[in-house]
């Protein structure tokens, strides 16, 4: 018979597991955008051949958000994350091979398929796994991963291209570290319930948090019918204010991340001056992510609700980023990575919130299913804005870029506090939670 050793605060373990999936799949993600400015200029592209290279990636993440969603929550995490970085991670490898535009497009389409389930996958396990109060510093950990792997991106990418001489190598290099996440996951991912190693205060802590979500609910089930059906989903408006809302806050994420470098470039800074100066967002956006998560469970422990304190996060720091509008009529360097690093703090603030929301709002079974629903909102409007960029960035500058980056934010924040609120009425089927 096996003995196991129970682990105390188990859940932080976890929480440190999707932190390192979320580090992985960033720097995978953008190992292309550090080499950007060097695969430009082998193979002659101009900002609009790049853009086709990320929206290649952008259409198949956005149609996935929403199917990886319903599958991880049909499949459930742990298989579901399993099957993902297994995939993700074996394309990130086949990139080394690519010979041109066409077979980037290809690579870099399949690498979205795989990486879709990674945020629905990581917020499906927080509301497995956390209690209310906990939730946001969870997701700030988790999502603050793509922070640290931006981060450590490009001085790894840069030091395995000087290394090797060559940019393929660092796709291969960097795709190994989903394998070894990989073989941890497996041993170490099981539902709190099923967990050999969990304590019997943990499993109380955690199934507690659920009873007292579930209270004042109609429906005799607390968790909800299994599979509620997306129709069903869309009748409520919490649903289209996370789903709109994250849809306009986002594009300005992907903005930062794939552009970043190539507009520093454009202001006549080397690569070097770049990685650094890539560098600062990235620390930035770690920060705000803590600073969101746990601005908003200081509130919620001071007695305010778990909506309520989510909302003024968000509708603090949205506006805030109207401060970014400077960095559109500046060329000195570190004034513009501090503008940036200032707007990614802001915005990685209200970004652990809307990912904090899918499970603040809804029983564990729509979790994944929502949060696929609002990566795929985001998706389309990150791919119309992908394309703009480019074609603007071509004919005219980043300038009219920036002011809009600065300015849509604030219509994210105004849609979330005003439709990501508790309902009126009852909810007789216990899909939505007490928040």
């Amino acid at each position: 018979m096996m003995v196991f050793i129970l682990i105390r605060n188990l859940r932080w373990w976890i929480g440190g597991l999707l932190f390192a999936s979320t580090v992985v799949n960033y720097i995978d993600r953008q190992t292309l955008s550090v080499l950007a400015p060097t695969l430009k200029d082998q193979y002659h592209w101009t900002n609009t051949d790049f853009a086709t290279v990320l929206i290649a990636f952008r259409v198949v993440y956005t149609i996935m958000q929403s199917v990886s969603g319903r599958l991880l929550d049909r499949l459930g995490t742990r298989r579901g994350l399993s099957i993902s970085v297994a995939f993700y991670s074996t394309v990130a490898a086949c990139t080394a091979f690519a010979q041109g535009l066409g077979s980037f497009r290809v690579f870099r389409g399949l690498l979205g398929a795989g990486e879709s389930a990674g945020w629905p996958g990581a917020a499906k396990a927080v509301s497995e796994w956390f209690p209310d109060r906990e939730r946001a510093w969870a997701v700030a950990l988790f999502d603050s991963g793509s922070s640290i792997g931006g981060a450590v991106a490009p001085f790894l990418v840069v030091f395995l291209f000087h290394t090797f001489g060559s940019w393929r190598p660092a796709f291969l290099i960097t795709a190994s570290l989903g394998f070894i996440w990989l073989m941890v996951w497996k041993r170490v991912y099981h539902t709190p319930e099923t967990h050999p190693r969990i304590t019997p205060e943990e499993l109380n802590l955690i199934r507690s948090s659920r009873q007292a979500a579930a209270e004042g609910s109609a429906s005799p089930n607390p968790e909800g019918a299994h599979r509620v059906a997306v129709s069903r989903l869309l009748r409520f408006r919490q649903t289209w204010g996370i789903v709109v809302g994250r849809s306009l806050l986002d594009p300005y994420w992907f903005m930062m991340a794939e552009w970043f470098a190539i507009y520093l470039a454009s202001k006549g800074f080397r690569m070097e001056e770049s990685a650094l100066g890539f560098w600062a967002p990235f620390m930035a956006a770690d920060l705000g992510n803590f600073f969101g998560g746990g601005l908003s469970s200081y509130w919620i422990r001071r007695g305010w609700s778990v909506g309520k304190s989510r909302r003024r996060v968000v509708a603090i720091f949205g506006p805030a980023m109207l401060l970014l509008i400077p960095a559109a009529f500046s060329s000195r360097y570190w004034l513009l990575v501090g503008l940036f690093a200032f707007a990614t703090f802001c915005y990685a603030a209200c970004s652990t919130m809307f990912i904090s929301l899918p499970a603040d709002v809804f029983q564990s079974s729509a979790v994944a299913t929502v949060s696929g629903m609002s990566g795929t909102g985001a998706g389309l409007v990150t791919l119309v804005s992908t394309y703009l960029i480019g074609r603007v960035a071509d004919r005219l500058s980043f300038q009219p870029i920036i002011i809009v980056a600065s300015i849509v934010p604030c219509l994210a924040a105004l849609v979330m506090v005003t439709l990501v609120r508790p309902g009126r009425r009852a909810d007789p089927d216990g899909i939505l939670r007490t928040f």
